[in-house]
């Protein structure tokens, strides 16, 4: 779909649909008043048949307005105007792409960004609308034998009522496209089954990124690489499994020379069966998405590319399969990680830290400004949060003040868990440095604890994004967070907001 920003007199302006917001009780908005004034009271006596009311999201679709350039109208309900939120807003961009869709126009002038609710500004309202228009034309297609025919609405134009204020709306523009775009790479590549998206597919992925977009350099580590070095803990995980795993470093030099690179660490299970603790099976299809952290980083390099923002930036993907073999790792082996520190497996199902913690001593040598990894770590964050929120732990007030704002500004919310030294000890090991699990209570905190141990080095924050990173149910898929709150992260980092 194609954008791009429009000012002037609304009455004037041509367009196949002119998209027009309504509150309760038919309050009109600053927009809908100046066509409802040059169509003679038009609007608010078709309104007034009762035809819009109820709840927020509901439209109406007119045709031939009087006195205006425009052949149809679409009148979209905002709910109450005290009430109006960006969590309305959102529904009411979604239902206006619904209906457009459904209208078959290729092209409609949308007014809804320039009377935005009160938390939101204009940027974000451009920015919110793009990145729901393009979340709403994302469809899953490549294992599918028959493809769906594109969308019928091809451009959205948004209209802001102040010209002035064009050169804002169009870095937002460009900000939403880019952020939408990695969302679509994130989703897509955890909507992938586990047979295609291998480790090396992953690989394969980050390669392809560095051909389109020649800023990126990537290095892969194999195997015999990563034992050279002695990622024991990594390579443990993979001895389960008939695919390699992967080290992927990817690279991007946006930023001074001498400036510090901000390092993402995506977790990359590209199936979790659990290994010898071997999950349930009912929902074990879902472990596919046990790369989304790996997903979330590939998505948000490729914004960060798209965009060339002036940062040294880094993504380390650890990518592995966890499945039960005569050759995987068993309860109660102890491995010995890439920091020196050995581990006693206790759980084979407690993977992902295993193959983080490895990754996580690497970066040590890219001297970081800050490191954040991204993983569907624990169930335990589920339970703690639902699937609102992620989990965020991190004892740098700092880094966790970036992100809590970065979460609110992109709608893409982190909550802060703690991470206190009081869990440490539940990690205790009578044979090893430490276990890998340290018993059902504060499961995500403690697996939080346990990737501490290996990030003494620099500022650190941790995402658990199990609740987050997918739906389930009839819309399963994933969701292609926290895309969002990194890509707003960064912007931030930048300078560029």
């Amino acid at each position: 779909m194609e954008f791009s920003i429009k000012s002037g007199d609304l009455r004037g302006r041509t367009s196949p649909c002119l998209v027009l917001g309504v509150f309760e009780k038919r309050q009109l908005t600053a927009a809908t008043q100046l066509i409802d004034a040059a169509s003679q009271g038009y609007l608010g006596r078709i309104l007034g048949k009762g035809d819009l009311d109820g709840e927020a999201g509901r439209t109406l679709l007119l045709h031939e307005v009087p006195a205006l350039a425009a052949e149809r109208v679409l009148l979209v309900n905002l709910g109450p105007q005290d009430k109006y939120d960006r969590k309305t807003f959102g529904k009411a961009i979604t239902a206006t792409l619904s209906r457009l869709n459904e209208t078959n126009v290729p092209e409609a002038l949308c007014a809804l960004p320039a009377s935005p609710p009160q938390e939101l500004d204009l940027y974000l309202a451009v920015r919110d609308t793009v990145t729901k228009a393009l979340d709403q034309d994302y469809h899953y297609e490549i294992t599918k034998s028959e493809k769906k025919p594109p969308n019928p609405l091809q451009r959205l134009q948004l209209w802001i009522s102040d010209p002035e204020e064009s050169s804002l709306a169009k870095q937002a523009l460009r900000h939403g496209l880019a952020m939408a775009r990695g969302v679509a790479l994130a989703k897509e590549l955890g909507n992938l089954p586990g047979n295609i998206c291998t480790p090396t597919y992953l690989a394969d992925e980050a390669e392809a990124l560095a051909k389109d977009f020649p800023a990126l350099k990537v290095t892969i580590l194999e195997e015999a690489d990563m034992a050279k070095i002695g990622m024991g803990a990594l390579l443990s995980v993979s001895r389960g499994s008939r695919q390699p795993a992967k080290l992927i470093t990817m690279h991007y030099r946006g930023g001074k020379k001498d400036a510090k690179p901000v390092v993402l660490v995506g977790k990359g299970l590209t199936f979790d069966a659990g290994g010898i603790s071997l999950k349930p099976g009912q929902d074990m299809d879902q472990m596919k998405y046990d790369m989304a952290g790996a997903a979330s980083v590939l998505g948000t390099l490729r914004a960060v590319l798209e965009l060339k923002l002036p940062l040294n930036i880094m993504g380390v993907i650890p990518a592995s399969e966890n499945l039960p073999d005569g050759d995987a790792n068993k309860p109660g082996d102890i491995v010995t990680s890439l920091s020196g520190q050995t581990i006693e497996i206790l759980n084979t199902d407690a993977e992902g830290r295993l193959i983080l913690c490895d990754a996580l001593t690497y970066c040590e040598r890219f001297e970081p400004a800050a490191v954040l990894d991204i993983a569907t770590l624990t169930g335990a964050i589920v339970v703690a949060l639902g699937h609102i929120a992620s989990g965020l732990f991190t004892t740098d007030e700092v880094l966790a003040g970036e992100i809590q704002a970065a979460g609110e500004r992109a709608f893409d919310r982190a909550w802060r868990m703690p991470l206190w030294e009081d869990y440490q000890s539940l990690l205790d090991s009578n044979f090893a440095d430490m276990a890998n699990v340290g018993g059902r209570e504060g499961g995500s905190v403690t697996a939080a604890c346990f990737l501490s141990r290996y990030t003494s080095k620099y500022p650190w924050a941790h995402l658990d994004i199990a609740g987050t990173a997918w739906v389930s149910g009839k819309a399963k898929g994933g969701t292609g967070r926290p895309v969002p709150l990194l890509v707003q992260f960064l912007l931030q980092r930048s300078g560029e907001l």
